[in-house]
């Protein structure tokens, strides 16, 4: 049975090692860059650096003694990735360079025929999307985006060929990843222009690096598990944040400590950077070092909405023009766009972008009904606002693993969801949703334009967890013979 996994980040490497740790070698993973390491190669913006203790941001199956601080950096990270593939040798079954366009499946055949980017046909009985969420940059719809005359890239295209030092920089987006580099670039810019539709709820970042003796206690297996156990339940509290009421107030609280302890002189700038949203509606970041770059006599905050981008720099609302001969944007991503541009057409023609046209939906954030042997890691409503998603890779892929062993144990042609257990999931998830601060009065890349939450799992990882404990086969349709 031929597999092929898409995408060579966390979620595609951790699909492989789990097919080739069961004895299942007949995989490919296609990469369309030269390199794995998925958001971690495409990202490398400075000050890049995980949210999430490097501890839990690993897979439990392969431990990291190396890492050296709390919170791991860019570098760090992808270095673990590569060690990773080597350590479970997965460069071999790696095809990197090449891009999937299209997927159609052949009922008849019962097989995906993947078309690339070149045109070279693919087929495989098995479809796993590692693609993820975050990876298509989001640049925002503003007039005269194509008339500026200095140099512009977005954060995920970092430009470490220009040199910020004394420069004009205006940076558009206050977002997770602004908040990481406008500290660094801060120091080097003449002047730092910072553009800000809404403020973000900041809390402080317990950082350090990992001494000699707390190195040598994590080397020992048992210490590291008990350190990962503890770091997984302290994270898990914070689901209390995302209901709200009294733990999302205490969350506030602290948040509103921090900043006021990192601005003790600056009224006007603490109430400029006070969100006017409960805490958790947009991602939550962690820093020490944002607020105090945001005081710096370099740099200025403009709450003004931006009106237009000019030859030299951005223009306000308010008609004021901010010169600037450096343009970044720290716009986000494109993330409710699942998969797309790829294009998936299922049974009976049915295709993937007209079904999920109001927004996306899997059952678990896995399978689709109309879309058989197709398995999604990281897909709608798995992601999370409170803990590691590396968590919720290891029981997708431990989840998918088990159809595909049903699939050939079974000797099946095809295993599709039923379109009535897909309902029954889409609407439970939606009443917890309800209960969520995501629902309360705030934009976030976790919504579509319509306002609907396409990409947060709305419980507790354990009820996740819990829901992927093996795969309910009554609530599939099961094609038997497989030719």
């Amino acid at each position: 049975m031929r597999i092929a996994i898409l995408g060579a980040g966390f979620g595609g490497l951790c699909m492989a090692i789990r097919l080739r740790k069961a004895g299942i070698t007949s995989f490919t993973v296609y990469e369309k860059h030269a390199e794995l390491g998925g958001t971690w190669r495409d990202n490398t913006y400075p000050g890049l650096a995980c949210d999430v203790p490097s501890y839990l941001y690993s897979y439990s199956f392969a431990p990291n003694r190396d890492w050296t601080r709390r919170y791991p950096e860019q570098p760090e990270i992808l270095a673990y990735l590569h060690k990773v593939a080597r350590r479970f040798r997965l460069e071999p079954h790696i095809r990197y360079g090449v891009e999937i366009a299209s997927a159609v499946f052949e009922e008849d055949a019962a097989l995906w025929r993947l078309t690339t980017t070149t045109g070279e046909e693919i087929e495989a009985e098995v479809v796993v999307s590692a693609l993820g969420q975050l990876n298509r940059p989001h640049l925002p719809e503003l007039p005269g985006l194509g008339d500026f005359q200095g140099t512009a890239f977005h954060s995920a295209h970092w430009n470490h060929g220009h040199d910020l030092t004394g420069r004009d920089v205006a940076v558009i987006g206050t977002g997770a990843s602004a908040v990481q580099f406008i500290p660094r670039i801060a120091e080097k810019a003449g002047r730092l222009t910072v553009f800000q539709r809404s403020a973000t709820w900041v809390l402080p970042k317990t950082d350090f690096p990992y001494g000699r003796k707390a190195r040598m206690a994590l080397a020992v297996p048992p210490v590291a598990k008990t350190y990962r156990s503890w770091l997984y339940w302290r994270h898990e509290l914070m689901f209390g944040m995302i209901r709200g009421g009294r733990p999302g107030q205490i969350a506030q609280k602290w948040a509103g400590k921090h900043r006021d302890e990192q601005l003790p002189d600056d009224p006007r700038l603490r109430e400029t950077l006070t969100p006017d949203y409960p805490v958790g509606c947009k991602r939550v970041v962690i820093s020490g070092d944002y607020f105090p770059a945001l005081a710096r006599d370099n740099v200025e905050v403009v709450t003004t909405p931006i009106e237009r981008i000019t030859a030299d720099g951005v223009e306000t609302a308010d008609g004021t023009r901010h010169k600037a001969d450096t343009l970044i944007y720290a716009t986000g991503f494109r993330a409710t766009e699942f998969l797309s541009p790829l294009d998936f057409t299922g049974r009976a023609g049915r295709r993937l972008s007209d079904e999920w046209k109001d927004g996306a939906h899997a059952y678990l954030g896995i399978t689709v009904p109309g879309f058989p042997n197709l398995f999604l890691l990281y897909g709608p409503n798995t992601n999370l606002g409170h803990n590691s998603i590396i968590l919720m890779l290891e029981w997708q892929t431990k989840y998918v693993l088990a159809c595909v062993k049903a699939i050939r144990d079974r000797n099946l042609a095809w295993m599709e969801v039923r379109e009535d257990v897909m309902r029954a999931y889409d609407a439970k998830i939606q009443r917890a949703l309800g209960r969520t601060v995501w629902e309360g009065g705030c934009t976030s890349w976790y919504k579509t334009e319509s306002g609907k939450v396409t990409n947060n799992w709305p419980m507790s990882t354990v009820r996740y967890r819990s829901e992927l404990r093996r795969p309910h086969f009554e609530y599939f349709h099961l094609a038997a013979g497989r030719r």
